[in-house]
C-alpha cells in the first residue's frame, strides 16, 4: 500500500511540473507572437500541429507503452518537452510560422505522451478491486492537473514580464530537465507494459466499452471547444468590451475552478454507490446537454450578455468537469489490465480528436452564427455523448474484451 502510494506521488508530481510548463508555454507564445505582430489567425495555426498530433500520439503512444512500460513514455513526454522549450529560444529571425508549429507539434506529442502515461500508469498501481479508490486517485490526479494548466497560464504570464521570452523558456526547461531526472530515478520500471508485446495491428480497441466511451469522449470533449477555444475569446473581447488580461484571467480561473471541481468529484458517489458508472455517464451528460442550449435561449431572449455568458460558463464547467471525471475513471475501470497502456492510449486518441473538430467547428460556426450558434452545436454534441453512453454498461464491473 505504501509504496503504491508512493508511486502514485511520484507519478503524480511528474505530471504536475510538465503541466505547468505546458500551460505556460501556451500564455509564452500566445504572447509574445501577439507583440511580435502575428495575426489572431496566425498565432491559431501555431497550435494547429498541437492539436492534431496529438490524435496520432495517443493512438500509437498507447501501443509504444504496451510494448516498452508507461514509466519510459512518461520520461520520453518530459524529454520531448525539454526539447520543444529548447527550440523556441532561437532568435526572432528563425521563428517563423512553419518553425514554430513544428515545436508546439513537438509539445504536443509530449503532452499527449505524458497525460497517457500518467493516467494509464494508475490501473497498475491501485489493481484489481479497489473501484473506490482508483476513482480518488484518478480524479485527483486529473482535476489537480487541470487547476494547474490555469495555474500555468499566470506563470507564463509573470515569467514573460520578468524574465523575457528567452529567460522564461531556459528556466521553465531547466526545471523540467530537473524533474525529469527525479522522476527516472523514483520512478518503478515496466509501468504498464503488456506481458506480451502487442504487434502494431492491436492499436485500435476491441472492447466493446471502451470502443462507446470513446466515442462518447469525442463528442464530450468536441462540446466544450465548440464554443471554449476560438468563440468565447472572441465574443468577451469584441462584444462584452474585455481587455486581453481580462479574457486570458477569466478563462484560467475557469480552468483552476474546473480542476478543482473535477478532483472533488468523487464526493458525490459517496455511500452505497462507491464509483461511478455507465448509468453515472448518460445522466451527467444528459444534465450537460441541457446548460448551452437554456444559455443560448437567454441570449436569444435579449438578457444581459454578461450575466449569461459568465454565469452559464461556470455552470457548464461545474457539470462538464464531473463529466469529465466519470470518464477518466471509466476508462481505466473498463481496461484491460495486460492492455491498459493500449486502451487508454486508444481513449485519448478520441479525445483529442474531440478537441481538433471543436477547435476547428469553433471558428467556423461563430462566424456563420455566432456564439449562440456555438452554443446550440454544443448542446446537440452533448446529446450524441448521452445518446453513446446509453450502450455503457450499467454496473461498475468492468466490460468484457471481444475477440
Amino acid at each position: 500500500m505504501q509504496s503504491a502510494l508512493r508511486h502514485y506521488l511520484i507519478v503524480t508530481a511528474g505530471y504536475w511540473a510538465f503541466t505547468l510548463t505546458d500551460g505556460a508555454i501556451r500564455m509564452l507564445v500566445v504572447l509574445y507572437f501577439h507583440l511580435l505582430g502575428y495575426s489572431p489567425f496566425e498565432v491559431a495555426m501555431l497550435f494547429l500541429f498541437y492539436e492534431l498530433f496529438g490524435v496520432v500520439t495517443n493512438l500509437t503512444g498507447g501501443w509504444l507503452g504496451a510494448r516498452i512500460g508507461l514509466d519510459r513514455t512518461m520520461l520520453l513526454g518530459m524529454a520531448m518537452q525539454v526539447l520543444a522549450l529548447a527550440l523556441l529560444t532561437v532568435p526572432d529571425a528563425w521563428l517563423s510560422v512553419p518553425y514554430v508549429m513544428a515545436a508546439q507539434a513537438l509539445s504536443g506529442i509530449a503532452k499527449d505522451l505524458n497525460k497517457m502515461s500518467a493516467k494509464g500508469s494508475l490501473k497498475g498501481l491501485v489493481g484489481d478491486g479497489a473501484e473506490s479508490k482508483l476513482f480518488r486517485w484518478v480524479a485527483l490526479l486529473t482535476g489537480s492537473k487541470n487547476s494547474l494548466k490555469g495555474a500555468g497560464f499566470f506563470l507564463g504570464a509573470a515569467l514573460l514580464a520578468g524574465l523575457g521570452f528567452r529567460g522564461a523558456l531556459a528556466l521553465l526547461a531547466g526545471l523540467l530537465a530537473g524533474v525529469l531526472l527525479l522522476t527516472w530515478a523514483l520512478l518503478p520500471r515496466h509501468l504498464g507494459r503488456a506481458k506480451q508485446r502487442p504487434p502494431f495491428t492491436q492499436i485500435f480497441s476491441h472492447n466493446r466499452a471502451i470502443n462507446w466511451l470513446s466515442a462518447a469522449r469525442f463528442f464530450l470533449f468536441g462540446a466544450r471547444d465548440i464554443w471554449f477555444v476560438v468563440a468565447l475569446p472572441v465574443f468577451l473581447y469584441a462584444h462584452l468590451g474585455w481587455g486581453f488580461m481580462q479574457v486570458g484571467g477569466f478563462l484560467a480561473l475557469w480552468v483552476v475552478g474546473y480542476g478543482l471541481v473535477q478532483a472533488g468529484a468523487p464526493q458525490l458517489f459517496k455511500g452505497r454507490q462507491q464509483a461511478p458508472s455507465g448509468a453515472s455517464a448518460r445522466l451527467w451528460a444528459v444534465l450537460l446537454a441541457t446548460l448551452p442550449a437554456l444559455i443560448a435561449l437567454a441570449l436569444q431572449g435579449g438578457w444581459p450578455p454578461a450575466w449569461v455568458v459568465v454565469g452559464g460558463l461556470a455552470a457548464f464547467g461545474v457539470v462538464f468537469a464531473i463529466n469529465s471525471a466519470i470518464h477518466s475513471y471509466l476508462i481505466l475501470a473498463y481496461a484491460d489490465h495486460d492492455r491498459v497502456a493500449l486502451n487508454v492510449g486508444f481513449y485519448y486518441m478520441a479525445n483529442a480528436g474531440g478537441r481538433l473538430a471543436g477547435t476547428v467547428l469553433s471558428g467556423w460556426i461563430y462566424q456563420t452564427w455566432g456564439l449562440t450558434g456555438c452554443l446550440w452545436w454544443s448542446s446537440g454534441f452533448v446529446a450524441l455523448a448521452a445518446l453513446l453512453s446509453c450502450a455503457l454498461p450499467s454496473t461498475r464491473n468492468t466490460a468484457p474484451a471481444t475477440p
